[in-house]
């Protein structure tokens, strides 16, 4: 489906042209978006409009990463939008010339839906050029990582703060799903980052002070994005490192409750041991209160044991 937007001489837009008639209108600048388009539409961007057959490949081919390309007359950009539900990449191409830009994308990308709408419902503001049209273009594309890193902190910050023995392995997974979701933004911001500073950058894409500035103002917004990235993987990781505090301090426990019951037991085993040896010539083996007598020497021994390793504060280490 091909959709058009364009601003005549006359500083009136119109909507929804065909490409046939872009030359007899007379405008001062147009936008064509390629949304979903079949083999046949794609295949205007030779036929029609003429684009390098490299800068054609890209469109058709596998997701590129975040880039720019100069060509006679116009100049190619390779952007991402993310899918908020599985965080997938959808590229979305965009041909930037002298009067028009031309977009490209196989998936229904919300952002050039929204673009779309704003144009149509303020078509009086647009007379300041295509390159406005860029802007609000690549601001949406943008302006769509907010939300998905917004929940991300969102969620790391409920597990620091519910972060306990109990739900330890259950962070634990999630702290690792979320660092290789961190990872997949990063993919994706850093390069669209490194975009942007080219663009402000280029000599050959001549913004006026205006548009640099609104261009400027998207760049602010993935460094911004980039550091939240980054203080999101230290999160993650001292969250990581917190659990395994924990897991660690909970085996300090365990293995101290083991070693006092097994401390009790030794002495214990030990005169079980010796009585069991079953020597004729044993002289308490004979008594007639022997029986009762081992026995309450045994719970002395215990019962002192114990006593003696709660005054030493084995007793006070945390056991949860």
């Amino acid at each position: 489906m091909l959709r058009t937007i364009g601003m005549t001489t006359e500083d009136e837009m119109i909507f929804d042209f065909r490409l046939e008639e872009i030359k007899s209108l007379s405008l001062e600048w147009y936008w064509v978006d390629f949304d979903r388009p079949s083999e046949e539409e794609s295949e205007l961007l030779l036929s029609y409009f003429d684009f390098h057959p490299l800068a054609i490949e890209d469109c058709l081919g596998r997701l590129q990463r975040p880039k720019m390309d100069y060509y006679d007359g116009y100049t190619f950009f390779v952007l991402h939008s993310i899918c908020s539900n599985d965080l997938e990449a959808e590229e979305l191409n965009m041909f930037l010339g002298e009067n028009f830009i031309v977009t490209f994308h196989r998936g229904r990308l919300q952002e050039m839906d929204k673009a779309r709408e704003l144009i149509m419902k303020q078509s009086k503001t647009w007379d300041q050029g295509h390159k406005f049209v860029t802007y609000q273009i690549i601001d949406k594309v943008v302006d769509q990582y907010f939300p998905i890193l917004y929940n991300i902190e969102d969620h790391l910050d409920e597990i620091e703060e519910e972060l306990s023995p109990r739900t330890v392995h259950l962070s634990m997974d999630y702290v690792f799903e979320v660092r290789s979701d961190l990872l997949r933004l990063r993919r994706t911001i850093f390069p669209m980052r490194e975009l942007l500073y080219r663009m402000l950058n280029s000599g050959r894409l001549h913004f006026s002070q205006q548009e640099q500035a609104y261009f400027s103002d998207v760049y602010d917004h993935l460094i911004r994005l980039g550091e939240m990235i980054d203080s999101n993987r230290e999160l993650t990781a001292d969250i990581r490192d917190s659990q395994l505090s924990i897991n660690s301090n909970r085996m300090n426990s365990i293995m101290t409750t083991l070693t006092i019951i097994s401390s009790i037991f030794i002495p214990l085993t030990f005169i079980v041991g010796v009585y069991g040896m079953n020597f004729d010539r044993m002289p308490e083996l004979h008594w007639q209160h022997g029986y009762l007598i081992v026995i309450i020497v045994m719970a002395l021994i215990a019962l002192s044991m114990i006593f003696w390793f709660k005054k030493k504060g084995w007793f006070g280490i945390d056991k949860t």
